[in-house]
């Protein structure tokens, strides 16, 4: 009888924890599930000191808000995808990139040089000193994608594409999410892991770490 009773109290316990406790998000991601609101991000600079927010695109259809960075050599191969991408959809989607490295190489004057050099047809933006918008979108790798509806929903989040290799890319996740999108509708993929290199968060260090 005791031991039915510790089973039980075990029982209940387990069902509150499951019910309770921390799970993903989505499939690969742990702060966003495709469908939820896109975080907001305010105040964001550039290189020449303009600010931008996700507000500012309110005539836009879609945005897509992209983690990068220029100390990543596969992030600096989506850069020409990128702005071709931005070209393509141009009167109805709008991309906003964003660096929330804070080594050398990826701080604002940098993005500024890599911005000219490149004639980035969007913002080259750094995340603020507490990496928030990054962590807000739970955001992993450099590059990684999220693709948001005129409802400003995260219809798609994940890679640009199937390869890396550019004349190997079979399938188009972002583009075809964007199209989606701009027709109501939701994407045939909705997730994917992003490829490249991690974002590099800075570590908060504990009252007893030296």
């Amino acid at each position: 009888m005791l031991a039915s009773r510790r089973w039980l109290a075990f029982g209940s316990l387990l069902l509150i924890c499951l019910l309770t406790g921390p799970a993903f998000a989505g499939k690969y991601n742990k702060a966003l599930s495709v469908g939820d609101a896109a975080p907001e991000f305010k105040g964001l600079e550039d290189a020449d000191g303009k600010t931008y927010s996700l507000a500012d695109y309110k005539d836009k259809d879609v945005v897509v808000v992209v983690f990068s960075c220029n100390t990543c050599p596969t992030a600096v191969d989506y850069e020409d995808r990128i702005i071709a991408l931005t070209t393509k959809f141009a009167d109805k989607a709008a991309v906003v990139m964003i660096n929330s490295n804070k080594v050398e190489g990826d701080l604002l004057p940098q993005l500024g040089e890599k911005a000219k050099a490149k004639k980035f047809n969007f913002p080259f933006v750094h995340d603020d000193d507490a990496q928030s918008t990054a962590k807000a979108y739970g955001a992993t790798f450099t590059p990684e994608f999220f693709v948001l509806n005129k409802e400003r929903k995260v219809v798609y989040m994940g890679a640009f594409d199937d390869k890396t290799k550019a004349g190997e890319v079979t399938a188009h996740y972002v583009a075809d999410g964007i199209a989606a999108a701009l027709a109501g509708k939701e994407p045939a993929v909705t997730e994917t892991v992003a490829r490249g290199c991690t974002v590099r968060y800075v570590r908060q260090r504990t009252k007893n770490s030296k």
